[in-house]
Parts: structure tokens; sequence; C-alpha cells
């Protein structure tokens, strides 16, 4: 029979007054209720517990063996709800995550590192993944969550505004427009553009192409045959210039720079949650928004 704890817990404290009414009053019962937990207590175990008169009360052997061997077991039995209650809240366990590649410079370590920070009992594995495969990955739960650049389709999620990114282009630091702040539009647009390829990323290759649709003459776009992150040869030149997001800042090859583009449209990242959410989710959306306050990833 499992063991009664509330009635063990009261006689740890019976056994440490010996004496009934102190007993309950240290415990906050009455007296007579203390006695019938007691009681009940025994008939459980099958023994004596206590040898009691009008005078005195003295733990039997069995009381002083349960006396001693009764705390550490609670103390686990603590634990183990602590533990349980832990993982109900979404603070324990292990949270796969999947980011796109254009936010694993800045924008997904910031968000990984403050879920580890905050939630000790909580491994974070990240992974990076195709941008298109993010939202289906997590609607059928093969990751709890995921990071993308532009609002991905995808049925069985939500998505939650991470952060706004100004775009601009990277480009040569010997460039000629690389000495401007800020590069007009149809300035950039005058040279050769180099965009993502649109089979793996229609989102943000249509996005970025969209802040030149009203230049004339029309811009030159091409997609490089070996991947964006990998090859920089055209920009180190100075022939290509490259429209991204200002997260490219943070991740610059030696030799190139990035300057914003005056009145384009922003890129956005998204957070991508299972539209049933469980508390480890909210956990996630809870964290994710005080980071995105606290690194102003959504001015205004």
């Amino acid at each position: 029979m499992a063991p009664d704890t509330v009635s063990l817990r009261y006689f740890l404290v019976l056994a440490q007054e010996l004496n009934f009414t102190r007993a309950a009053t240290r415990i906050g019962i009455a007296q007579p209720a203390l006695s019938a937990r007691i009681r009940r207590l025994e008939a459980d175990l099958g023994t004596a517990l206590l040898l009691r008169n009008t005078r005195s009360v003295v733990v039997t052997t069995a009381g002083a063996a349960l006396a001693e061997a009764a705390p550490p077991a609670l103390a686990a039995l603590d634990r183990a709800w602590d533990t349980a209650r832990s993982a109900a809240a979404g603070e324990l366990g292990t949270l796969r995550i999947g980011y796109s590649l254009s936010t694993g410079s800045e924008t997904a370590p910031a968000l990984v590192d403050r879920l580890i920070r905050d939630n000790g009992g909580l491994k974070v594995d990240a992974v990076p993944m195709a941008t298109p495969e993010i939202s289906p990955a997590v609607a059928d739960g093969r990751i709890d969550a995921g990071i993308t650049r532009g609002e991905q389709p995808g049925r069985g999620v939500r998505r939650f505004l991470l952060r706004r990114a100004r775009v601009g282009v990277q480009l040569a630091r010997h460039h000629p427009l690389a000495g401007h702040p800020e590069i007009e539009i149809a300035d950039a647009a005058a040279y050769p553009l180099r965009l993502p390829d649109r089979a793996a990323n229609p989102v943000i290759h249509d996005q970025l192409a969209a802040v030149f649709r009203d230049t004339l003459p029309r811009p030159r776009f091409h997609t490089p045959a070996v991947s964006f992150d990998m090859s920089q040869r055209d920009l180190l030149d100075g022939v290509t210039l490259a429209p991204a997001g200002e997260a490219a800042v943070t991740a610059q090859p030696a030799g190139l720079t990035w300057r914003p583009l005056r009145g384009a449209p922003g890129l956005t990242i998204h957070l991508v949650l299972p539209r049933e959410q469980s508390p480890l989710h909210h956990r996630i959306r809870a964290v994710a928004k005080t980071l995105a306050h606290e690194l102003h990833w959504l001015p205004g």
C-alpha cells in the first residue's frame, strides 16, 4: 500500500516533539485529528510507532526506524513532484529548434542562448534547415519551433513576428557605393544583383526582388550556381551587389560591408510554433517576446 505522506509528515513532527499538543499546534490542526492520523498510519504499517500514556509519548523501535528513513524518502518524493511540475511548465526536456541559415548569424543564437540561460533544465538542439522545410517540420512535430526569415507558408502552425530588419546590400569595401551611409535603390539597381535561389526560399527571393520592382531600367538579377553563403567572389570583385537584411553586418566576410537601401521595406523574421501549443511552446514564446523587446528587434 502506498504510504499516506501527509500522515507520515505529521508523524515526523510528533517524533520530534513527543507531545501531541505541541505537535498539533506546530502543524496547525486539532489534537484529535492528529491522533486519528497517527492511528491510521500505524494501522497501515501493522505496527505501533508510538507508546503513549497520560504522561509521555515514546517512539517504538519501528517508529525510530521510520523517523530515520522517512525524511530522505520524502525529500526524494518532493524532488520528483518538482521535476514533474517543471516538465509540465516547459522548464525541462529537450527543445528542438530549426532555423533558416539567414537567421543563424544573430537571431537564432540569441534566442537559443536566452532559452538555455533562463531554463537550466532545458536542453536545446538547434539545427539549420532549408527554409521551406521548417513550417512543415513544426506542424508534424519533428521540431518544436522554427525561426524563419519572411512569413513562410504552411498549415498547422502559428507565426509570431520576432524581428524587423532593414534591407540593404552587401558589397565590396572598395566599391564606389560603399562610401555612402545609405544607398539609393536606383543606384544599387545599376549593378547586377545577386539573389538567393528562389527554389530554396521563394518568400525571401520575392521580397528582395520586390524592392526593385519600380526601378528603371529593370535590374539584372542572377542566382549563383553555388550557395549564397559559400561563394562571395563576384561581390569581392566589386562586380555584383547582394540585397540582404541587416543581420549580414554581424556575419560579414573579410572584404565586404553592408549598407542600407534608402526607403526599402524591411524584412521580417518569424518564430514558428505549432497551432496546438504546450507549456513548452508558451515558454518559448514568452522568452522570444522578452528578448525581442530587450534587443529592440521590433522598433516602434
